[in-house]
């Protein structure tokens, strides 16, 4: 059997590569017969899901709520609902914050279905209130139906002799890891790339500001505009990339028409850019905010003629964990496939003693002092392969440095075409087509589906020996603890 047939096979075996259907549960199901406003407007959803799945602009950031189609969730708001004890205050608030999520992405996917969806979309904003009243006696259903779809595929493992296979990866993990330790040494000692780096540097604010949670009634940190802009710009990362080729070049995600006239995702060097999203992370009993900074790169080239970790498209994700005062807690860095998970903490918590296990684990190669106010965290990359080498503090500086501009990253789920309309960067399930690796032949077995594809947020497990997901809000908690 070929790696790409049992891929496919566990796919048609597994419910979970597809999610379920939102409309066969109760009492939704019931609801559809009802021949009144309720099930006018039960209908009206299921009506708008068909047009969203016909056009193929299903956005698979926040999974659809089953027997809640107007409802979504992500890990935080589930994270919330594992609390048992809310008050009725709480619960009515963190249901609303269902109904958000749900209002956004559908407006997003009815936009990139269709030119003329808003008076659609408004026709769903009245039922979804309508809806959500008629459902406020289902609390506990809807508390238990609050689940995240794992992002592992338990039949590609079960297929793979995943208890036996994991071995050899695991060998793999730590001979990378022993190589990454090395290179930030040598990197501490000297930098023999340094006549090779450009420096990048924030230039000025958003224009349009990320959606930030806001869950008072739940403990989230409640922020004004100003002051999230303010962090997000102290805390943007500096950026110094060993130059070797285009393919080091920061910019935006486009669709594009390539010489061969295949409509693709590729990146826009006239302006670098670097997007950013918030998080929040369940850390020492409260909610952290989180800042989420991506830099894009055209593609990752190889570096012999069997690179199975080559190909179109790379970038690297910098996560920064705040304090209740804005300062920096804990650091940590994926590439956008999930791959190469680096925690870099600073000098206000300490790691916890984690179990032996052959699973991954806790991979820190340095630790970092919370910079000044008028410091900034430098990144280096490697050229090429855009691997972090090594962080650095700077005092915050234009000179010599290559501007960046700061852009919402929710503009990937609707991005302009050529010839008018939009289409997000990322397929239904999460992926963006045409930066597959040839890597995913030969790490299926670890239950990754399509290992070393770029994604979309949400979609990124970050283990191949274990399972880890980068947006789980505890997993900060779970490696490390605050000092006193």
């Amino acid at each position: 059997m070929t790696n790409g047939l049992a891929i496919a096979l566990c796919c048609g075996l597994l419910a979970g590569c597809a999610s379920p259907d939102p409309y066969g549960y109760a009492p939704v199901a019931q609801r559809l017969q009802q021949d009144d406003a309720l099930g006018d407007c039960a209908r009206l959803f299921q009506v708008s899901d068909r047009l969203i799945d016909e056009a193929g602009t299903r956005d698979a950031q926040a999974p659809r709520v089953p027997g809640f189609p107007y409802r979504r969730v992500d890990r935080v708001l589930a994270q919330m609902a594992a609390q048992s004890d809310l008050t009725a205050p709480q619960a009515q608030a963190w249901s609303a914050a269902l109904a958000v999520l749900d209002a956004a992405a559908r407006r997003i996917e009815l936009g990139n279905a269709s030119h003329d969806a808003t008076a659609l979309a408004d026709a769903l904003t009245a039922c979804r209130q309508l809806l959500a009243w008629a459902d406020q006696h289902e609390l506990p259903a809807l508390l238990e139906a609050v689940q995240v779809p794992d992002d592992y595929s338990t039949g590609m493992r079960a297929l793979g002799l995943y208890p036996l296979t994991r071995y050899a990866f695991a060998a793999g993990i730590r001979n990378w890891q022993r190589d990454t330790l090395a290179e930030f040494a040598a990197q501490a000692a000297t930098d023999p790339f340094a006549a090779m780096r450009r420096r990048y540097t924030v230039s000025e604010s958003l224009t349009a500001m990320p959606a930030l949670l806001e869950l008072p009634e739940l403990g989230l940190p409640v922020l004004s505009r100003q002051t999230l802009n303010s962090l997000i710009l102290r805390h943007a990362p500096q950026l110094d990339i060993a130059t070797a080729s285009d393919a080091d070049y920061p910019g935006a995600l486009v669709w594009r028409i390539d010489s061969d006239g295949r409509l693709r995702i590729g990146v826009a060097l006239d302006q670098p850019v670097l997007y950013v999203r918030t998080s929040h992370a369940r850390f020492s009993g409260r909610w952290s905010l989180q800042l989420i900074y991506t830099a894009w790169f055209p593609a990752r080239p190889p570096v012999h003629a069997y690179d199975v970790l080559a190909g179109r498209l790379d970038g690297l994700m910098w996560r920064v964990t705040l304090a209740e005062d804005g300062t920096p807690l804990v650091y940590d860095t994926i590439h956008p496939c999930g791959c190469y998970h680096l925690f870099i903490p600073t000098q206000q918590v300490r790691a916890r003693p984690q179990t032996e296990s052959i699973d991954e684990n806790l991979f820190s190669p340095q630790t970092l002092r919370s910079p000044a106010t008028h410091e900034r965290v430098v990144l280096k990359l490697a050229a090429g392969t855009h691997y972090l080498q090594r962080v650095e503090i700077d005092v915050a500086r234009q000179d010599r440095s290559v501007a960046l501009v700061l852009r919402d990253d929710d503009e990937l789920r609707a991005l302009p075409l050529p010839d008018g309309g939009n289409r997000s960067a990322f397929t239904p399930d999460g992926l963006i087509a045409g930066s597959e690796r040839r890597e995913r032949f030969y790490f299926w077995p670890m239950g990754v589906i399509s290992a070393g594809q770029m994604r979309q947020w949400g979609r990124h497990a970050t283990a191949f020996v274990g399972r880890r997901h980068f947006d789980d809000p505890t997993l900060i908690d779970r490696y490390f603890e605050r000092l006193p």
